[in-house]
């Protein structure tokens, strides 16, 4: 009897505990959110709310960089990320398919070269990379931002998904061979089904991190024209003189909607995705 009262009260002051701390953490973005509503005036306030809510400081927010509204660069953005996904997902699953389902000469050494990737910085890279693409052509132009994806240069997703795969039976594979099934078929018609979870998590991450990429689009797009939410947010400091810093903090927020939208959407295949890349052998 004394161990189930015990176990009566730990329950409820469990629970308030992480409440306590899930409130601790959120009071943030709680700020955030009552500083898009503020003035400039009223944003040093130790108030947490705004006495008077200024919902105008996201319409005027939206269109106050000079002939472009925050329409633009949204659209800008999805589309880049759209071509990042689909190339990421696309060819990182199809070099995790070979790692993990195909014999080819020195394919431990070339593992081990994308294993050592996966340490290297990015900053290491950064410059000839730039005097690659400008040879090209390509700089004020997505392409720098598209092609490393659709090599596979994300590592750390390939060994994500060699995990993975390494836990899907070959069994199914004979099964396919046997019914004339080539290995891009059995990429395309077995292995890419199986891996959902997977490239869910994936997808997610690369949204996110593709996202918020300020540098490497900084380094690449120089035209307004082509510029993200990331570089018009940056820009948006520097078009304005007496900067209204509730507008910049409203559009800072609307900025990370979509990824919040996408992280909850698919929130219960990224949980599984890990969970399950984490225990194949």
């Amino acid at each position: 009897m004394i161990v189930r009262a015990s176990v009566r009260w730990k329950t409820p002051l469990t629970h308030l505990l992480l409440l306590v701390v899930g409130l601790l953490m959120l009071y943030p973005l709680f700020w955030w959110i009552g500083a898009s509503l503020k003035s400039n005036t009223e944003l040093l306030s130790p108030n947490l709310f705004p006495q008077e809510w200024l919902w105008s400081n996201y319409t005027k927010g939206w269109v106050a960089i000079p002939r472009y509204t925050f329409t633009h660069f949204y659209l800008n953005s999805f589309k880049l990320m759209l071509a990042i996904l689909v190339t990421t997902i696309f060819s990182c699953s199809l070099t995790a398919f070979g790692f993990a389902r195909l014999d080819f000469p020195l394919r431990k050494f070339f593992f081990s070269i994308l294993l050592i990737t996966l340490m290297l910085p990015g900053q290491v890279t950064l410059v000839p990379q730039y005097v690659l693409f400008n040879g090209l052509g390509w700089i004020n132009t997505y392409w720098p931002l598209i092609l490393p994806h659709l090599l596979a240069a994300d590592a750390f997703f390939v060994f994500l998904l060699i995990q993975f795969i390494r836990g899907i039976p070959r069994e199914l594979d004979e099964s396919a061979k046997m019914d004339g099934s080539s290995s891009f078929g059995i990429y395309l018609k077995i292995v890419m089904p199986l891996t959902k979870p997977a490239l869910v998590t994936v997808g997610i991450y690369c949204f996110i991190w593709n996202w918020d990429n300020f540098f490497g689009q900084l380094i690449y797009l120089n035209s307004v024209s082509n510029y993200t939410v990331v570089l018009a947010l940056r820009m948006f400091i520097d078009t304005q003189g007496n900067l209204p810093w509730g507008q910049l903090l409203a559009m800072s927020l609307i900025s990370v909607i979509p990824a919040t939208i996408i992280f909850f959407m698919l929130q219960r295949h990224f949980v599984e995705g890990i969970a399950t890349t984490g225990i194949k052998g």
